[in-house]
């Protein structure tokens, strides 16, 4: 398909004031953590520790990671990295050390082996049903360690969602934990799988991260065992007062840079987007029409949230593992966000596209931002100015930007 060339309206760039992050020197906040460890006799030196580690793009990831493997080895501990990551990467074992190397953990940078397998334990059927599965190799490991990011699901609401009781329930319980979970219904299950495991698994602390608006590291705070709930909990609620957002909720048309799983667990965070498109409900915030020009590198081609985008390109599409895909949306038992949208030729085409769906008698509201996850700078339209003027921490530069493409027709990026 294609479509006569139309003039595009010019953008302006807006600037959120977000809080600054609160943690600056992340070795030391870990080392500090550490202190708090009540380990008492269960630790002994020479005996290892297995290091739960994510598919998240936690920011500064690997610096937090080296510094916990530093501090193990500090207590005479012998750390070695475990994925904990569901079905991510594939559900294989190559797959999730892929990932994990892309998010640069690696042997040589962490200072410690990594072992992935996708072998699990059963550890029972909850109440409900649900069969709880755990990693072989943190169940067998002298201790473990869990490190994650405590923040609002992607998928539902709760006292607990993301966060260390997510990490030992879908995170370690690998493609059969994260089936389970799911389709029983994470609000549900995530407790008690999470105190199930507790129970069985022997756990050393975790380390329960929240970030800052603005990219950063808002807080680091050490948790023992019988305190993740606890702890999960009473971070979720910072956590979702950090999380960015845009301050426009009704727009023609949001231009998405590029969607990915390092960026939300949902490609396009549904915190940002609306969770109406996946799930129903009310158009709360009301984008009409959603185009995603890019998925990124460290997706590996798993699309997972293309199902709530209106139009994309063929670049898109392209790079798609449908398997990855595939695999990761019947785990996590929505298979509506596999679905595919119109798929154009290039991203003028696709942007065009949108902008055509658009009534011609009135302003076009559109607005622009590199991805669901770095919202400190986007761009808006004219009609948006007046609005966002209004509001608080919102600094409006009102030079126009015209939007440009290359030969190939590929929509450059702004400088922000």
């Amino acid at each position: 398909m294609t479509t006569r060339t139309m003039k595009l309206p010019p953008l302006f760039r807006i600037r959120q004031q977000f809080e600054s992050d609160s943690v600056q020197d992340l070795p030391e906040a870990v080392r500090d953590q550490f202190d708090f460890l009540k380990a008492g006799e269960k630790v002994r030196a020479g005996q290892n520790v297995a290091v739960a580690v994510g598919s998240r793009g936690i920011h500064h990831l690997g610096t937090i990671v080296s510094s916990v493997i530093e501090r193990l080895k500090t207590m005479g501990l012998k750390p070695f990295i475990i994925p904990a990551m569901g079905s991510h990467g594939g559900a294989t074992a190559a797959g999730q050390a892929k990932v994990l190397h892309d998010l640069g953990i690696t042997e040589s940078a962490m200072a410690a082996p990594i072992v992935s397998n996708m072998d699990v334990v059963s550890l029972g059927n909850l109440d409900s049903g649900a069969e709880v599965f755990f990693s072989r190799d943190a169940l067998e490991a002298d201790h473990l360690v869990v490190i994650n990011r405590v923040k609002p699901h992607t998928s539902f609401r709760g006292e607990v969602e993301s966060g260390l009781c997510k990490m030992l329930a879908i995170g370690c319980g690998r493609q059969p934990g994260a089936s389970n979970m799911h389709k029983f219904g994470l609000s549900a299950s995530i407790v008690p799988a999470a105190k199930r495991i507790l129970e069985r698994a022997p756990i050393l602390c975790g380390l329960a991260i929240t970030e800052s608006a603005s990219g950063g590291i808002d807080s680091i705070k050490l948790a023992h065992p019988h305190e993740f709930v606890a702890t999960d909990s009473e971070l979720l609620q910072r956590a979702r007062a950090l999380l960015p957002r845009i301050p426009i909720d009704d727009l023609d048309v949001l231009l998405i840079d590029e969607m990915g799983k390092d960026i939300s667990g949902a490609g396009l965070d549904p915190n940002v987007t609306g969770f109406w498109r996946q799930d129903g409900g009310p158009r709360t915030p009301d984008y009409r029409a959603i185009v995603v020009l890019d998925l990124t590198e460290a997706s590996h081609g798993n699309a997972t949230g293309i199902g709530s985008v209106d139009l994309t390109t063929r670049r898109v599409i392209d790079a798609i593992d449908m398997e990855a895909m595939y695999t990761n949306c019947l785990t996590a038992n929505v298979p509506q966000a596999a679905r595919l949208p119109v798929a154009l030729e290039n991203d003028r085409v696709a942007l065009e596209a949108a902008l055509n769906l658009c009534p011609v008698s009135k302003q076009i509201r559109m607005g622009r931002i590199v991805n669901t996850l770095d919202l400190g700078t986007f761009w808006a339209t004219k009609a948006l100015l007046p609005e966002l003027q209004e509001q608080t921490g919102i600094l409006v530069d009102e030079t126009p930007l015209s939007l440009e493409f290359d030969a190939s027709e590929r929509l450059q990026a702004f400088v922000s």
